[in-house]
């Protein structure tokens, strides 16, 4: 009987630090072969004030190399650098201080055999990346690139790219964009939007995963959630077949040499908004949606001003929204025509790449103060490429963010969850179910 206890002890503990399989067309928080930051916002005036914290980790015993990279909301590719990891290690990233110039500080065994920079725990692996000679560990950014840095992601002309813009200019100094991370085999400086960076640099390791954290010191505020894990599969018909929608699809002309699943393109999530009177005055509730969009086009730096220089996609549409209050009255009307309404007709409420959009702001007022909403946020974009199996679908991602401000004290309560997908880009749903 102890062999036999034994045995199914060993058995379990085993199978704990297996990673999970892939299940492709399935957006799971599962170790994967890129990770997601959907939405990033730093506030570049107050040191204190609002900002972005995300992890990277290896769920495998042996040591991987990541690939990040920094991208304005309206998509352009603004900074990448390499994150080495030894087994099971963890590596975590402030924005705040990546855009001061502070690029994480790790190396493989070949540039750090002393291990006094990624040391190697009693269980985990550490190999050597010949690749990162010279590049890792990384120096601290030059002072003009982190010009650059805050300049292309507040929407003003950077020089770096030849005074040319890369995102909105908002008015109020905060750098916002997305993030993704992808298991690389060599410490490469090509984007993900470079010819040859799916065919010599990426590789299929569904080993990553992580989490993020928006964190305002100021206001006593902070909240999180998981990251997006993208599985990648060399077996799945979804994303090994030419034409389908994959994740990396629009870089690599729907080719599915990425092999990595697409997100999902409706989704349902909940809303609360003002004062609720079951609860009391004192309590001013907010909901935010965090939207991550795909423009499905490799964008370039664009002419500024943004305001109207802004890029030929923007703003993006989307098929067909809904407002419901939860004894289930769907909206019709006011503030302003929310359904039936045609597709891509009324409002455009997501319209860049990334963003946080408040519910019952100025760009979505809604008539109740609880609810929900039925989002369809397929597109078809005009003079650009889309997938050949299903020109108007397009994929995105969408979490909410609810904040507690509580009257006469200095802190909120606050959560952060994914929004429900209702389909997934591999057989989207173009109608209100």
């Amino acid at each position: 009987m102890k062999r036999l206890v034994l045995g199914v002890f060993l058995l379990c503990a085993v199978a704990a630090v297996v990673p999970a399989g892939a299940v492709i067309c399935t957006i799971d928080a599962v170790p994967a072969a890129t990770l997601l930051l959907p939405y990033f916002e730093v506030n570049l005036n107050n040191p204190n004030g609002l900002t972005t914290l995300f992890s990277i980790n290896n769920a495998s015993a042996t040591a991987a190399l990541a690939h990040v990279t920094v991208w304005s909301d309206l998509s352009v590719p603004v900074l990448d650098f390499n994150v080495y990891l030894t087994g099971y290690d963890v590596q975590t990233i402030n924005l705040r201080d990546l855009l001061a110039g502070s690029i994480p500080v790790t190396a493989s065994d070949g540039q750090d055999p002393d291990d006094k920079i990624s040391p190697q725990g009693p269980k985990s692996q550490d190999v050597n990346f010949a690749s990162c000679n010279g590049q890792l560990p990384p120096p601290p950014l030059p002072p003009s690139f982190v010009q650059h840095l805050a300049l292309a992601l507040t929407g003003k002309a950077s020089p770096l790219f030849g005074g040319l813009c890369a995102g909105r200019n908002l008015g109020d100094n905060i750098a916002r964009g997305y993030v993704t991370v992808d298991t690389v085999s060599n410490c490469t400086l090509r984007l993900p939007s470079d010819v040859n960076y799916f065919t010599q640099d990426v590789t299929f390791q569904n080993v990553l995963w992580g989490d993020y954290f928006y964190v305002n010191a100021a206001q006593s505020f902070a909240n999180g959630d998981t990251l997006v894990h993208v599985e990648a599969s060399l077996t799945d018909p979804a994303t090994t077949t030419a034409g389908r929608y994959t994740f990396y699809g629009r870089y690599v002309g729907w080719n599915a040499s990425d092999h990595r699943e697409p997100l999902a393109t409706a989704f349902a999530g909940r809303f609360v908004t003002g004062n609720n009177p079951f609860i009391g005055d004192a309590f001013t509730r907010d909901t935010s949606y965090i939207v991550w969009r795909d423009s499905k086009t490799n964008q370039q730096p664009f002419t500024c001003p943004a305001t109207t220089g802004r890029p030929s996609w923007f703003p993006l549409g989307q098929g067909r929204f809904d407002v419901f209050d939860e004894n289930e009255q769907m909206a019709i009307g006011n503030p302003f025509p929310f359904s039936p309404q045609p597709p891509q007709q009324g409002p455009t409420l997501f319209p860049a790449e990334a963003q946080r959009t408040p519910i019952n702001g100025a760009d979505f007022p809604v008539p109740f103060t609880l609810g929900w909403l039925y989002l369809d946020l397929n597109t078809t974009v005009t003079g650009n490429p889309n997938p050949p199996f299903d020109p108007a679908a397009a994929q995105a991602w969408v979490a909410l963010v609810m904040v507690d401000n509580v009257s006469g004290r200095s802190s909120n309560f606050s959560a952060g969850f994914d929004a429900i997908q209702l389909d997934s880009a591999c057989a989207p749903n173009h109608f209100v179910p």
